[in-house]
């Protein structure tokens, strides 16, 4: 195996510390125990515990955790359904135009996206708060769920469903019992995704939300803009953590199921 050069090591070096380095800071100063974010007085797990007694953002992470949970439910659904029609269905009229509009929220720009959406929301005249941010999220984050699907359908074999059929199982069932399972990863990478990507949105959540309706960006976001508080370095560094508990126990899994599949052939 050719060994990397210095430049490469170098380059790795950089890439990697221009990435990581600041979350490692912002992880060491969670635990600093002055007021002060940029002087360090010493080790202490003193904001955590302000940070669980701060209802403002209590209140917001509860209010982000809802949204995210249900915008990822309801975006799955949905994206799966989009992805079904496009592979299976064939050439349908019209099939280019819906094409479009699925791939046209993953490139358009986010204040494009939350200024529309509030200009219909006040054209209905429909009150923002919890339902039009799960709405607005769902608008984007299906058509994620959808080329991840997508691409997974792709390579079904249908000759299961068919044989399943010729044996007397309807369609419905046949795919409840066959595709959903060979699919069932690409579903629920696909529910992550939307979970995450509900999870981290600013900018089109700002255009949709209403009262009692305040997601963790958008606080943090009116916080830092009157400077940086040791308990928003806690709750990022919470974020932090629950994030890498997600790709570790996703990449446990992805790998238990490849040695169950090696170990069963």
């Amino acid at each position: 195996m050719r060994k990397m050069s210095a430049f490469n090591i170098t380059a790795l070096t950089l890439g990697f510390a221009f990435l990581y380095l600041p979350i490692l800071i912002l992880i060491v100063y969670s635990f600093n125990e002055s007021r002060l974010v940029t002087v360090w007085g010493g080790f202490s797990t003193r904001w955590y515990g302000e940070l669980f007694r701060n209802e403002g953002l209590m209140d917001a992470a509860w209010v982000t955790a809802r949204v995210a949970f249900v915008t990822a439910t309801v975006a799955t659904v949905l994206g799966t359904m989009a992805a079904i029609a496009l592979v299976r269905i064939g050439r349908f009229r019209g099939r280019t135009l819906f094409n479009g509009m699925i791939y046209a929220p993953l490139v358009m720009p986010e204040v494009i996206t939350g200024l529309s959406l509030l200009l219909l929301f006040v054209a209905m005249n429909f009150a923002r708060g919890f339902w039009t941010v799960v709405i607005a999220h769902v608008t984007f984050s299906m058509c994620y769920v959808a080329v991840v699907v997508q691409s997974r359908l792709l390579t079904f074999d249908q000759s299961l469903e068919e044989a399943a059929q010729d044996l007397g199982c309807p369609p419905w069932k046949s795919f409840f019992v066959i595709t959903l399972p060979v699919i069932l990863p690409a579903v629920l990478a696909g529910w992550m995704l939307a979970f995450t990507l509900s999870l981290d949105d600013l900018v089109i959540a700002s255009f949709a939300t209403g009262p009692g309706a305040t997601t963790l960006p958008i606080k943090i976001y009116s916080q830092i803009r009157l400077g940086v508080t040791p308990e928003i370095n806690a709750v990022c560094t919470i974020l932090i953590g629950l994030v890498a508990f997600g790709i570790l126990a996703a990449s446990l899994a992805s790998k238990h199921r490849l040695l169950r599949t090696g170990n069963a052939t």
